[in-house]
């Protein structure tokens, strides 16, 4: 990663704006149709979290915004993404991992399995530094209609939650919070994540 000046970027008046808002995110919802995620998964054998992350990392990798991010009172560019998940671990609390994306769903579903296999025994995070990392919160054991995240004001990355499938005749719906730091993002690069999003679930092939 390294230091950009924000007026040689398109986010330089967004940059101006917000970065001494009080409250600089913004939080979408949206239902996504995660039949052929659902059905993948139980097929193929597959986490259906591991399948979730692996299409959000899809479907932001196309969007140039995602690898830029505010840190402090900087404006970072990174090479690479990363998709963070929450680890339930052996003590009984929560660790996070992140896991470097990859266009290979084989590599990332290895690298999700051995790391977070090893943060869940180690009991301890796994961060990658140099990825900008879109974090994930899955409380899949819960039915929720969205959640808020909390903005601490020292972690600016895109956030996002989401509860229990819900099965309704031959669909299955996941409703999913994204939080995002305005100076980061517009809101039609939000939207236009979540299309990205829903498209990489529904041409999803696993061979």
């Amino acid at each position: 990663m390294k230091e950009i000046n924000p007026k040689d970027t398109t986010r330089a008046y967004a940059f101006e704006m917000w970065m001494d808002a009080p409250m600089p995110m913004l939080t979408f919802f949206r239902t996504i149709d995660v039949t052929r995620l659902v059905k993948i998964s139980k097929q193929k054998r597959l986490k259906f979290n591991m399948l979730m992350c692996w299409c959000i990392g899809r479907a932001a990798s196309s969007i140039k915004e995602f690898y830029m991010l505010p840190v402090g009172r900087k404006l970072m560019q990174y090479d690479n993404i990363a998709v963070c998940t929450i680890v339930a671990n052996r003590e009984g609390e929560v660790s996070s991992c992140d896991i470097p994306f990859s266009n290979d769903l084989q590599r990332f579903n290895g690298d999700y399995m051995q790391l977070t296999t090893q943060v869940a025994e180690r009991c301890e995070n796994h961060d990658l530094t140099d990825s900008m990392v879109i974090g994930t919160s899955a409380l899949a054991q819960y039915e929720i209609d969205g959640a808020v995240g909390m903005y601490s004001g020292v972690f600016n990355n895109p956030f996002l939650i989401w509860g229990k499938y819900k099965k309704r005749f031959l669909r299955t719906t996941l409703t999913v919070s994204f939080q995002f730091h305005h100076m980061q993002m517009d809101g039609a690069h939000a939207a236009c994540f979540f299309n990205n999003l829903q498209e990489e679930i529904n041409k999803l092939h696993v061979g």
